[in-house]
């Protein structure tokens, strides 16, 4: 069994803006294979699909984004599963709108959602993708900018970003991390 995780906020007033990114993923993945999130099980909305011949929890935490880790917690005791099959997927202010980054493993850096899942899960060993939200205009507070809805001239890079964040997710699913890495983290390497 995977889970799958999209950070975000509950609530309607939350759910267009820059810091929901992982939960747009997440339902854009539940619609695709045909489930519906609901419920409050592990402090969350859930989704148990069958995908390829395994189970894959798809988790939106609704403990907002600071404590997203206690959710996160909880599905992986409840379904008895390591850190190792967690998959994580958040907006990035350091990734341009339209591009992904995936990783192995890291540090949570200054993202406060996943600072919460590190220290909750106690282990910085699972795959994230990172969804693009940046950058930050000059001048602007981070804290208000991520709960800005995207603007409408926006829409279309944001799409672009989900259908690569989509495909780099079925890719580590299928046990091509190294694959996703090589093909989505490109501009890493050449300073972009």
């Amino acid at each position: 069994m995977w889970l799958v995780v999209g950070l975000g906020n509950p609530g309607d007033e939350y759910a267009a803006t820059r810091h929901n990114a992982g939960f747009m993923l997440v339902d854009r993945l539940a619609r695709a294979w045909g489930a519906e999130l609901r419920g409050r099980l592990f402090k969350s909305r859930t989704a148990l699909v069958r995908r390829a011949g395994d189970e894959v929890l798809l988790v939106q935490p609704k403990t907002f984004m600071n404590r997203s880790g206690t959710a996160v917690r909880a599905a992986l005791a409840g379904k008895e599963v390591g850190p190792e099959r967690l998959i994580v997927i958040y907006d990035d202010l350091d990734i341009p709108l339209g591009e992904i980054r995936v990783r192995k493993a890291g540090r949570p850096g200054t993202h406060k959602g996943m600072i919460s899942v590190v220290g909750e899960v106690q282990s910085e060993d699972f795959p994230r993708i990172r969804i693009g939200t940046g950058p930050l205009p000059a001048g602007r507070d981070a804290a208000d900018f991520v709960l800005e809805p995207f603007k409408r001239d926006e829409r279309a890079d944001l799409e672009r970003g989900l259908e690569q964040a989509a495909e780099a997710l079925e890719m580590v699913l299928d046990g091509g991390i190294e694959r996703a890495m090589t093909r989505f983290n490109h501009r890493i390497a050449s300073g972009a």
